[in-house]
């Protein structure tokens, strides 16, 4: 059964015949989905400090948008995770949703809030390249990027490198994966956590979901061609690990990963595939699927009641990973 909240939703937009997004302009998607946010999102969460950042990215700079705790400028975070001995915050660097083609730091600034409230962690918001002004794989180096820039700053921020997670939904649950992969192709440190909302990991999108839950559900296959298309030029770069990290060789010596997925989304079995490939890697994967739920719940929060347990559940999940004392993977 469809969540009711979600059903009253999605019957809303069809009685004010709210245009699908592939039948939009980008320009119009974008503005759509910026202003959607306003019916559907709570409350952004009140948070300790919020500052406007830059990085330096292969193609220039990359906005960012730094979040911390109530209390960490004087070293008393309610709830703490958080400070070392050092005085600094792990943190988790998160990359929106939106297809590579929409969204931004304000589409899922009460996520990160949220995130940030929740589990007394600092958030790196990275506001990446997207098409189809910057087609892939432009938005995999702005984020492999952002995160080489938070490590490398760490220290200045407040924050500790060493204790770091990466996270993202839908789209951003893809790019976070990929920079994990990355990571270790470039001899990096690891992650200490993957934080996957419903990732797409296939551009194939040949995973049965896709066909039965692809239309009438919010999201559906036409405007999932609409966002690759927009996103990858060239349908023989589909099967390339930085755009499908499902296909990649290797998953081993992956940070350990907490995997959500909905119910009722075309994105369904391609998420749950993904925790099963890193489950058969060796990596710790934890893997949760809101039964009842549709692709994009977890910015609803104002509408759709387990948004909020969705995210809660995230945040401690991030609390227990980037605790002090913590192994490493």
């Amino acid at each position: 059964m469809l969540d009711p909240q979600a059903r009253a939703l999605i019957d809303l937009m069809v009685e004010r015949q709210v245009p699908p997004t592939h039948t939009l302009s980008v320009a119009d998607a974008r503005r759509v989905y910026l202003e959607r946010r306003g019916f559907t999102q709570p409350e952004p969460p009140a948070v300790g400090e919020v500052r406007e950042l830059q990085a330096q990215g292969p193609l220039g700079a990359i906005p960012l948008r730094l979040y911390k705790p109530a209390g960490a400028a004087s070293g008393a975070v309610a709830g703490a995770v958080s400070e070392g001995a050092s005085g600094a915050l792990p943190v988790l660097v998160y990359f929106h949703g939106g297809g590579w083609v929409i969204g931004d730091l304000d589409t899922h600034d009460v996520v990160c809030r949220t995130l940030c409230a929740g589990s007394g962690c600092a958030v790196v918001a990275v506001d990446y390249r997207m098409g189809p002004e910057q087609r892939f794989p432009a938005a995999v180096d702005d984020t492999h990027a952002a995160v080489r820039w938070v490590r490398a700053h760490a220290a200045v921020l407040g924050l500790d490198g060493a204790r770091l997670a990466l996270g993202g939904d839908s789209a951003g649950g893809n790019l976070a994966a990929v920079t994990a992969i990355g990571m270790r192709q470039a001899g990096e440190a690891p992650a200490r956590l993957q934080l996957l909302i419903y990732p797409a990991t296939d551009m194939r999108a040949l995973a049965p979901s896709h066909t039965t839950n692809g239309q009438g559900y919010m999201l559906t296959g036409d405007t999932i061609a609409w966002f690759r298309g927009h996103y990858i030029a060239d349908a023989a770069q589909w099967s390339d690990w930085r755009a499908s990290p499902l296909l990649a060789e290797d998953h081993s010596r992956l940070p350990p990963a907490l995997v959500l997925t909905a119910g009722f989304d075309p994105l369904r079995d391609e998420g749950r595939q993904y925790a099963d490939a890193l489950s058969a890697a060796g990596v710790p994967t934890q893997y949760v699927c809101f039964e009842r739920q549709i692709h994009g719940f977890i910015t609803m929060g104002r509408v759709i009641d387990e948004a909020n347990t969705a995210l809660t559940l995230c945040a401690a999940v991030l609390r227990r990973a980037l605790a002090p004392g913590q192994p490493g993977p």
